[in-house]
């Protein structure tokens, strides 16, 4: 299958970051990258700002970089309580997922996202756990979180 190269401008999932060479399909570089001014034709002219791509990717990095250490400095004391209905027995009606953490921290100030999130289950039992926030490459968090019911949990007979 033919391939043709070209000099990523942005980061893209999946793909690279600004100033990578990747090979591409000629139709995604065709109707998608170069269309979307993600990436540019690899030729001699445009070899010349790779130096300043690779200058600007690693501006970005260390920025990225920075912004997690001070989130991740917040989070390490940050524990959340979330309260779910129950049933008999302290039997949760549903289960509690990353929707709902995300709302909690919103509401203390942070703002994350689903991908952050990357290897949560959805917990289905009172008490206290922790979670995993994977903020970047290099940096994770654990959150402490606890399940509390919002009515009295009565005894089954």
């Amino acid at each position: 299958m033919p391939q043709t190269e070209v000099l990523l401008v942005e980061h893209i999932d999946n793909l690279g970051s600004e100033g990578d060479v990747v090979k591409v399909r000629p139709g995604f570089a065709r109707n998608y990258l170069i269309p979307r001014s993600k990436a540019v034709p690899l030729n001699h002219a445009n070899k010349k700002r790779l130096d300043a791509l690779k200058v600007a990717r690693a501006a970005r990095e260390t920025e990225e970089l920075q912004k997690s250490q001070d989130i991740a400095t917040k989070l390490n004391d940050t524990s959340i309580a979330v309260a779910v209905k129950t049933g008999a027995g302290g039997k949760l009606f549903g289960s509690v997922t990353v929707v709902h953490i995300l709302e909690k921290l919103g509401e203390k100030g942070f703002k994350l996202d689903k991908r952050h999130f990357s290897k949560f289950t959805p917990i289905k039992e009172l008490g206290q756990t922790t979670v995993n926030v994977l903020l970047h490459k290099d940096i994770s968090v654990d959150i402490k979180l606890e399940v509390v019911s919002e009515n009295p949990i009565e005894e089954t007979k």
